[in-house]
């Protein structure tokens, strides 16, 4: 999502706003599961800033609590109008009690959005992963060979 944040520093008897940044990132709004173990379908809920092949989440991915990569659903256009999306992806080979992580991921921005983990027993929250969770994964395939639109 396209967020703003300002920073606002106060000397004296003035108020100077130092900077304004807007995050470019795709968050994981929601993960649905189907199918049996080691067989799961997976639906996941995007929403993203998408502005053309430019600036577009290009792929959501299961990983492991360790941070290996488990399943990776390339998306293979963006999606402009057609916000916030839900695309399937598997089969996803864990187990009921597995805990994994989903996230996305903006082909310019890379990672930075919400995330969500869980079980396919108990669902899925939110969290905050670690800084550098999961370094290395952007480069490991399987990788988008381009956008269609």
């Amino acid at each position: 999502m396209n967020e703003t944040a300002t920073t606002a520093v106060e000397k004296e008897d003035q108020v100077e706003v130092v900077m304004e940044v807007e995050k470019i990132q795709a968050d994981v709004i929601s993960v649905e599961i189907t199918g049996s173990p080691d067989q799961y379908q997976f639906s996941v809920g995007i929403s993203s800033p998408d502005t053309g092949c430019d600036q577009y989440a290009d792929w959501w991915e299961v990983i492991a609590a360790a941070g290996e990569l488990i399943y990776r659903r390339i998306l293979l256009h963006s999606r402009v109008t057609d916000q916030p999306f839900v695309r399937s992806g598997g089969p996803v080979q864990i187990e009921p009690d597995t805990v994994v992580l989903v996230r996305a991921h903006m082909n310019q921005a890379g990672y930075g959005g919400r995330v969500l983990a869980g079980t396919v027993a108990t669902g899925f929250i939110e969290i905050f992963p670690d800084p550098g969770f999961g370094d290395g994964l952007e480069d490991e395939p399987p990788l988008p060979a381009g956008c269609n639109f």
